[in-house]
């Protein structure tokens, strides 16, 4: 038989498990307030400085707390799955949400009214003193229009820390902190006083060598705390695990691990400082496997089992951490998401396979753990072993979206074509969401915009407006095009405008952190800062580059080809007429506003008998246009008017054929509209010397920022969600998952070398036995052989997430795959699960 099953977690890792699903998310203050003290402690030193005496404050100050039952221990609050905040960063939004963060849709979080107060009193120092306000100062306003009509947002960087970075975990595990210590004091003592570069460098090496002592410092404390419960504890078996606990911290992760449980505790550590010292999140383990494999297999004392508990153990400790945004990038980030990207499988860096035990134990954890932390993905080859890929979908099928799967034969000559080495694209990881980079080697500054393609397509259509504002450059009225060359010169040049100034954005943030907040802990574990004697954030790293990245490119490849269709080669549709029914919304209400104002002098009855007038017309229920029938029903009902040739042209152009069926014709154009993207986006540097380079996909964005997009010619009315990355629009892939991956790998993957994300959903039939398991990797290996760069799945019915929307007190463990992270489904906005609930799903037996 291919499919084993899996064994079932220890009853410590349930009761984790539990207190992970049942806690109440916090705001705390300590770190807030720590940071505050310490800047005000440090006015007139360099920047670096002031990074350094801030992380030791925090370090040395920051409550140290071990929860019951743990065997890795580290914590960045008090209580579980809670938040600090950091308002170097910023922080007015926090202020603003004091009383509305707890009740907020996406992602809400408790602030007691101590914590509150005391935050409000740190908040005092920061006006005018963020990076947020910096990078505000030097932006454009251009630029802070574009962002302003819903073109683009820079909100990840510009409110938070940088994350999206993978340090050489391995490097400490080897050395430790000390080794680090003695790096920099070797590289300092070595330095010319006569080179001009010399104090700013001595200022980065003293920074290193105050934040690494601290970062020890902090260890110690845990040891302590460890001895001081092991005293008090009556439990035999509890008090010599926290002894052990004691022993382990007063090691690592200062020194270098002897033991495969040093190794995790010590990789806990810096997992867990790094986020302490910056808000920014996808901060990712990379290829776990490779550099903890050496300690599992030299541990001759330790059990497979006991082994098994412990990386069950940092599965827990991963969804531990937790992080706050405003409220409008919590629906963009919806479901509590870290983005911690932690990559088995895949390629050594000279060309072999890579798999070995840890692999497979971290497969393990997920289905012991269920949690949606961390965002575990694994790397596909010609030389991936067939048992690798068939466990690594009997994961799969366990519902809870992960593995995510990757495509070394894509990803590694496209970070090639960007400059980086063979070696070390091979060596490749993936952080937050989808986003490939030469590990501990790299800055990337990925994720580093929402950019709206299909708002572009909009304002090309309206001549640059946006409603009434001219937005972007006149570029001709739709009714003056003749054909589809006449379109692509407007969206070319409304494209090039808006890509100009999502450059000079980024570019702003970019520097802001590089001027205000660089950061010594993270910078010595990148690859070559310590070498050039300079942080990542002032351009430290061997491999440079910013990754904006895109959604909306099925709606707009749709789009495109039925003005194709039905305008320029069928022409059943004028423009003119074309444009009348996008700026009327086919006639249909617009959002909630529209909808509150069709039903506000309607009875009960008279909604009641609409709904029923629409279901008894139709032999199916489709909820996903339901809505849309009821309003036109009420609006029928209300004005006693015929629906109008608004809704004939809006049928029209929804039974064009769609991306995502494996038809050239219209995937060739999805590509084209990609492409024009991308391209482009890489023509632009940053101020770190390296390369912009794009991406495509959403996170949740693609629910929230469609909000902003009016009507569109494939016949989405306004504000409903966009497709989510490159996948196709929700329901119209309907030739089976071949067909739909066929269209997908159409696209040039090769160059949107910042990642891209294709979603899939499966019904749990498709995948049930070893038949399942054979045609399911069967479809994975076609998609990747026709060079698709990744995939990732929602194994489930639609009737489960119905009902987990309805009776979320039933289904709190229930966790699926939302964009580049899985989530638990019931902490997730509704308009996100409804995005969830509509995708299609797909079946093997029409294409296998």
């Amino acid at each position: 038989m291919i499919e084993k099953g899996f064994s079932q977690p220890t009853d410590r890792i349930v009761r984790l498990k539990n207190q992970i699903l049942n806690a109440r998310p916090f705001v705390e203050s300590e770190r807030a307030v720590l940071v505050t003290e310490a800047y005000k402690e440090t006015e007139g030193l360099s920047a670096i400085m002031r990074r350094a005496k801030a992380a030791e404050k925090i370090f040395n100050n920051l409550p140290v707390t071990i929860r019951e039952d743990e065997l890795i221990v580290g914590s960045i609050t008090k209580n579980p799955r809670s938040t600090e905040i950091c308002p170097e960063f910023s922080f007015d939004w926090v202020e603003n949400e004091f009383d509305t963060m707890a009740s907020r849709v996406a992602d809400p979080f408790e602030i007691p009214k101590d914590t509150a107060a005391d935050l409000h009193e740190a908040f005092k120092y920061w006006p005018g003193n963020t990076t947020s306000d910096y990078a505000d100062s030097l932006m454009s306003k251009e630029a802070k229009d574009c962002i302003a009509n819903g073109v683009f947002t820079v909100g990840n960087y510009f409110y938070g820390g940088v994350g999206h970075v993978c340090v050489d975990y391995g490097k400490i595990l080897k050395i430790g902190f000390r080794g680090i210590i003695e790096e920099a004091v070797k590289a300092m003592d070595a330095m010319d006083r006569m080179d001009p570069s010399y104090i700013k460098k001595q200022q980065f090496y003293e920074a290193i060598i105050i934040t690494y002592n601290a970062a020890i410092n902090f260890a110690h404390r845990y040891a302590a705390k460890a001895d001081e419960l092991a005293k008090a504890e009556s439990n035999p078996t509890r008090k010599q695990e926290l002894q052990q606990i004691a022993k382990n911290c007063a090691r690592v992760p200062e020194y270098p691990a002897s033991n495969f449980w040093e190794a995790c505790q010590s990789f806990w550590f810096v997992q867990s400082m790094l986020q302490i010292e910056s808000s920014g999140h996808s901060i990712s383990p990379g290829r776990f496997d490779q550099y903890m494999y050496p300690y599992l297999e030299a541990d001759k004392s330790i059990s497979r089992e006991a082994a098994q508990e412990l990386i069950d153990c940092i599965w827990v400790k991963l969804n531990d951490v937790n992080k706050t945004r405003d409220e409008v990038s919590a629906q963009a980030f919806a479901g509590y998401a870290v983005f911690q990207n932690l990559c088995v499988g895949g390629q050594t860096a000279d060309g072999l396979d890579a798999t070995n035990d840890v692999s497979y134990m971290c497969m393990e954890a997920v289905a012991h753990t269920k949690l949606p932390a961390p965002s575990f993905s694994v790397r596909v080859w010609q030389g991936t072993p067939d048992a690798f890929l068939f466990r690594a979908t009997e994961v799969v099928r366990l519902g809870f979206g992960v593995p995510a799967m990757y495509n070394d034969e894509v990803i590694i000559p496209s970070l090639q074509n960007r400059g980086v080495s063979l070696a070390d694209a091979r060596d490749y990881g993936i952080v937050g969401c989808v986003e490939p980079q030469a590990i501990h080697k790299t800055e990337g500054w990925h994720d580093a915009a929402f950019f709206n393609v299909a708002k572009v397509l909009e304002i090309t259509l309206n001549n640059g407006k946006n409603g009434t504002t001219q937005l972007g450059p006149v570029t001709g009225e739709m009714t003056n095009w003749h054909s589809l060359d006449d379109f692509y010169a407007a969206f070319e040049a409304q494209m090039a405008y808006f890509v100009k100034y999502l450059v000079e954005a980024d570019n702003c943030v970019d520097i802001a952190h590089a001027e205000k907040a660089p950061l010594p802990f993270q910078s010595a574990m990148v690859d070559d800062c310590i070498g050039r004697g300079t942080s990542v954030q002032e351009g430290g790293a061997l491999y440079n580059f910013t990754g904006p990245q895109a959604f909306g490119v099925a709606d707009t490849g749709d789009s495109v080809y039925a003005m194709k269709k039905f305008v320029f080669d069928e022409k059943k549709i004028s423009m003119a007429d074309l444009k009348e029914a996008l700026d009327a919304n086919f006639g249909q209400p617009v959002g909630a506003k529209a909808a509150s104002a069709i039903g506000e002098d309607l009875t009960e009855d008279q909604v009641y008998a609409a709904v029923r007038k629409v279901l008894n017309n139709n032999n199916s229920m489709d909820v996903s246009s339901l809505k849309d029938q009821v309003y036109r029903t009420l609006e029928t009902n209300k004005s006693g008017a015929t629906p109008s040739k608004y809704e004939d042209i809006r049928r029209m152009l929804d039974s064009a054929p769609s991306f995502g069926n494996d038809i050239d014709e219209v995937d060739m154009i999805a590509r084209k509209c990609a492409q024009i993207y991308c391209m482009e986006v890489q023509k632009y540097t940053n101020p770190r010397g390296g390369q912009f380079q794009a991406g495509i996909y959403p996170v949740s964005a693609n629910v929230l920022f469609g909000k902003d997009v009016a009507a569109l010619p494939d016949g989405r009315p306004a504000k409903a969600p966009l497709a989510d990355g490159v996948s196709p629009r929700q329901g119209k892939d309907i030739n089976g998952p071949t067909a739909a991956a066929n269209s997908v790998a159409k696209l040039d993957h090769f160059i949107a070398s910042n990642g891209t994300l294709y979603n899939q959903k499966f019904l749990p039939s498709a995948l049930a036995g070893d038949t399942g398991i054979l045609n399911f990797t069967s479809v994975v290996r076609s998609y990747f052989d026709h060079k698709g760069m990744h995939v990732q799945f929602n194994v489930i019915d639609r009737q489960t997430l119905i009902d987990a929307q309805r009776e979320p007190e039933k289904h709190n463990d229930l966790v699926v795959r939302v964009a580049g992270y899985s989530a638990q489904f019931v902490v997730l906005a509704k308009e996100v699960q409804d995005d969830i609930i509509s995708r299609t799903e797909q079946n093997l037996t029409a294409s296998c």
